[in-house]
């Protein structure tokens, strides 16, 4: 799970607001589903299809690609201002 050095990381500065996996990701991964969870413990995380998934990535202001190549182990975080 290569990506979840960065996701740690990317917490500490950022004020996630609520979170997006991809339905398949429980099936697939657990583990990973596990970890999200425990590193968003107060955050909503909602799942949609992959489909819906893709079509929401359309609107991000970065993708950050971090080298995880588990299928459908992607995150949308979606962020407010912190200050």
């Amino acid at each position: 799970m290569r990506a979840y050095p960065f996701l740690r990381v990317a917490l500490t500065e950022m004020q996630v607001q609520k979170a997006v996996v991809a339905q398949e990701l429980g099936s697939v991964s657990p583990a990973i589903e596990a970890t999200i969870s425990s590193l968003l413990p107060d955050t909503a995380v909602s799942q949609v299809s992959h489909a819906e998934f893709k079509t929401m990535t359309a609107g991000a202001r970065a993708i950050v690609r971090t080298g995880e190549f588990t299928p459908y182990a992607n995150i949308i975080l979606i962020a407010g201002v912190v200050f």
